[in-house]
């Protein structure tokens, strides 16, 4: 697929979620199709954002970016370097003469130890004609509450007022970029823009290291992974982005690098998604997992334990900051319009306080194959299972109780099947865990506990009269999680209830080849756009029912409607032409990497 932008002047082109992600695990930052850095936060993922222009509506291209322009830009491609998250830029000018950028953030083992700075790196270099350029360097402060301001060194700027001073060390006059200069680019220009700390080191020789090194380090790490023979180059950028969504200091994962990009023009449903919901990190490792790499899971799960250590055997909330924040107060962020001029600017995420009861499976979940998985430095232990067993009593506890479910309503409870099964799953699979570990009465206590779970599932989730599950107890709606019945093992593919239920289904949420969550009206009113990873559930349960060639066409479908760099958000329009909400998603990319894997022909094949 050819990934390059067409020719044109890209600043002409309208906001977008057309963004190329870069990072490190500790930082990250969204490029867009002009080169620009339009979304980075400092210190960490859920700060202030110096880059704020993808929520600055129409000031968007006057501040909040971080730019390295042509005279008179006439094209621009993009692409990422093989197996890497480090991005090119080649800008040809109107007088044909071409330069480029390479935009990352240094990764990459030393001293024992992986290096993986709040920072980036920008290497401009000259590569046919003559070509002038301008950079433009406007970081803003208190989330779009002001500039930063500047102070000048000989040989570096400083960016003042932020959560974190920044400090850009480069090998140009500073003055062109304090200035904006217009300049002629004769040799390459290496950018250091990190913390506030000064590089004793030839910089240009420093940056031309990190990227040889930062290059090795992600192409060392695609090699581990175990990937399907079709689709790879997909599946490969997607495992990537999944490992930047990772706040490697604590295990973390996010669910997405963006606050506040609406479900749909106008919708008001604009949520910070830069926190660690116990459910994507769960449905993150798993696909993870599949692909081989060990490394997020046993990360992840040492924030698992520090989470269960902290709730004593009680309350566990869905979500927590990356730090094991507990207290995720939201409120809004005036001073930014937001994207597309589409308000509100949240920060903070409200579902924190809300009762989501299926987390308690979720943790059990991610948790469970460090007790069979050789391959962990550190393998779970006896006691790490006794810690597990207050989650999965709670888990019990709350099965038939009301929640406000995996979608997070904001104004209604009710008992969702959804949640019922991932705590029937936490019983199951703690059965197996002490079967493992050779605790046989504590495996026949969660066997029997799982037994009578699933019991009353099956009583008061399926809806004799319609011949299928619904989406409440006792009720007759749809709701599209229904179809991860089929994953968690409570359900064959060919069971008549299930088939039942993914005929319903289809029939109540399909929206040509895209899926919606539920097409009921919540406290914004009836959703517009579909849900990605719901459409990629309804490709697995096509395959698992006997549908495969439409389960492919399906995919190649969503395949299709990635952004030029292969990566999806939350939400598309039905008419499949417009990708919203949060962005990089990493719930899409779970699925797409699940599905390929599902759909690809072995290599046995091949071989």
């Amino acid at each position: 697929m050819d990934r390059s932008a067409q020719p044109g002047n890209p600043l002409a082109s309208p906001q977008s979620l057309d963004l190329f992600p870069i990072g490190n695990c500790a930082a990250s930052a969204l490029i867009d199709r002009a080169g620009r850095f339009v979304w980075a936060c400092f210190p960490r993922v859920d700060g202030d954002p110096a880059f704020s222009a993808l929520l600055g509506g129409e000031t968007g291209e006057a501040r909040g970016f971080w730019s390295v322009e042509a005279e008179t830009p006439a094209g621009v491609r993009q692409s990422y370097l093989r197996n890497t998250p480090i991005l090119t830029t080649e800008i040809t000018d109107a007088s044909g003469a071409v330069f480029q950028v390479i935009d990352f953030a240094p990764r990459y083992r030393q001293f024992g130890r992986v290096y993986r700075p709040m920072a980036f790196v920008r290497i401009i270099r000259p590569v046919s004609g003559t070509p002038h350029i301008r950079i433009r360097m406007r970081p803003t402060a208190h989330w779009g509450a002001a500039d930063a301001q500047v102070t000048r060194g000989s040989n570096h700027l400083r960016y003042v007022g932020g959560e974190m001073t920044l400090r850009l060390t480069t090998d140009t006059a500073v003055s062109h970029i304090a200035d904006e200069r217009l300049f002629r680019l004769e040799e390459p220009i290496a950018m250091f823009l990190g913390p506030d700390e000064g590089i004793e080191a030839d910089i240009q020789a420093t940056a031309e290291r990190m990227l040889h090194e930062t290059t090795s380090y992600w192409r060392g790490w695609v090699r581990t992974l175990s990937i399907p023979l079709e689709w790879q180059e997909a599946v490969i950028r997607a495992a990537i982005t999944l490992k930047l969504c990772a706040h490697e200091e604590t295990g973390a994962i996010v669910a997405a690098l963006t606050t506040s990009i609406p479900e749909h023009d106008g919708s008001q449903r604009n949520w910070d998604y830069r926190y660690c919901w116990l459910r994507d990190a769960y449905y993150v490792v798993q696909a993870l997992n599949r692909l081989g790499a060990a490394d997020m899971l046993e990360n992840y799960l040492g924030y698992l334990r520090n989470l269960i250590d902290r709730a004593k055997g009680g309350h566990i909330q869905p979500l927590y900051g990356v730090g094991l924040e507990s207290d995720l107060t939201e409120r809004f962020a005036p001073d930014l319009p937001g994207y597309r001029g589409m308000g509100p600017v949240r920060v903070g995420n409200q579902a924190y306080e809300h009762l989501q009861h299926d987390v308690y499976g979720q943790i059990v979940l991610s948790t469970v194959q460090a007790f069979f998985d050789e391959r962990l430095l550190r393998p779970a232990t006896v006691e790490d299972f006794h810690a597990l067993e207050a989650v999965g009593e709670r888990a019990f506890a709350l099965h038939d109780q009301p929640d406000a479910s995996l979608w997070e309503f904001r104004g209604r409870e009710a008992v969702h099947t959804y949640s019922a099964m991932m705590c029937w799953a936490a019983c199951d699979r703690l059965g197996n865990a002490a079967a493992k570990l050779g605790l046989l009465q504590r495996a026949d206590h969660w066997n029997g506990r799982a037994a009578q779970v699933r019991a009353t599932i099956e009583a008061k989730a399926f809806n004799p009269e319609l011949g299928r599950f619904a989406a409440t107890f006792g009720g007759d709606q749809l709701d599209a999680s229904l179809l991860q019945l089929v994953d968690v093992r409570f359900a064959a593919p060919d069971d008549p209830r299930m088939a039942a239920t993914l005929k319903a289904v289809e029939e109540g949420l399909r929206r040509g080849p895209y899926m919606l969550r539920y097409a009921i009206p919540d406290d914004f009113g009836e959703p517009k756009t579909a849900f990605n990873i719901c459409t990629f559930w309804l490709i697995e349960v096509l395959h698992l029912s006997g549908r495969t060639e439409e389960a492919r066409t399906l995919f190649e479908e969503m395949l299709g409607r990635r952004t030029a760099a292969g990566l999806l958000s939350e939400d598309i329009t039905l008419d499949g032409a417009e990708l919203w909400g949060n962005y990089p998603q990493t719930y899409s990319l779970v699925g797409l990497i699940n599905c390929a894997n599902m759909l690809s022909r072995p290599w046995t094949s091949v071989r």
